[in-house]
């Protein structure tokens, strides 16, 4: 919940290994490396900056950093079974540096300390709609409603790749673009135009930029998995069909 404190240690930090020779998922501490970015061009921390120039106008229902007025709508995460991803006794000495780093607790979840913190990576809280709504910029080429948020060119540059190979922390294959996985990873897809992530628990997000479409999913009883599950799968497959007629 210290955002200097967390990010002095990531200054700090010296690499695992030489900076882009091969992939490793930050599962949590990517949103400050980005979010410290943020800070320090615009003086405003993350959470500020997404609620006034991105949820606000967009009318998108997710925040990274909960007001404490919005408590009483929050759904409780339900903690995944036990002997899961995160807490597989055979995890690689990266893996379990990540899961125990401090160690993940569901249930802080349900705290106010919790809710306020920003922790982009993984504390943002809203609704599986929103996270459709957020990623429509991306998707419909940085106009949403009459209003440009981005360069159809800025969209595009997500979708450049910037590290593949085998994940040294989540021990899969990745092809990672700005900030998403790419097409030829581990969610197949139907062309090259599609940006996704997954998270702890089964939430996904996709951008079908050839289809002009976003996904979100989002839930409350937890699987045991970091990047996404059968459910929203099997659901983004469906949205696919139905686009091909």
């Amino acid at each position: 919940y210290d955002w200097d404190k967390v990010t002095s240690l990531l200054a700090a930090q010296a690499p695992f290994w030489e900076p882009g020779t091969a992939p490793g998922y930050h599962a949590l501490t990517q949103g400050y490396l980005v979010g410290e970015v943020v800070r320090r061009i615009t003086g405003a921390s993350l959470g500020t900056v997404f609620r006034t120039e991105i949820a606000e106008p967009l009318g998108a229902d997710f925040h990274i950093g909960l007001p404490a007025s919005e408590d009483d709508r929050v759904a409780e995460l339900i903690p995944p079974p036990r002997g899961g991803a995160i807490e597989d006794g055979d995890m690689s000495e990266l893996t379990a540096n990540m899961a125990t780093n401090p160690g993940i607790d569901v249930r802080e979840t349900r705290t106010r300390a919790w809710r306020a913190a920003e922790i982009p990576a993984a504390g943002g809280q809203g609704n599986a709609r929103a996270i459709a709504r957020v990623h429509s910029i991306l998707a419909n080429g940085g106009e949403v409603d009459g209003r440009r948020y981005l360069s159809e060119a800025g969209c595009r540059r997500a979708l450049e790749l910037q590290v593949e190979g085998h994940d040294r922390v989540l021990n899969t294959p990745a092809r990672f673009g700005l900030g998403f996985g790419l097409a030829g990873g581990v969610l197949p897809t139907p062309n090259a135009s599609v940006l996704y992530w997954g998270g702890y628990g089964g939430s996904l997000a996709v951008i079908d930029m050839e289809n002009r479409a976003a996904f979100g999913y989002a839930m409350n009883r937890m699987e045991s998995t970091t990047t996404g599950d059968v459910r929203a799968v099997g659901l983004v497959m469906g949205m696919w069909g139905a686009l091909a007629g």
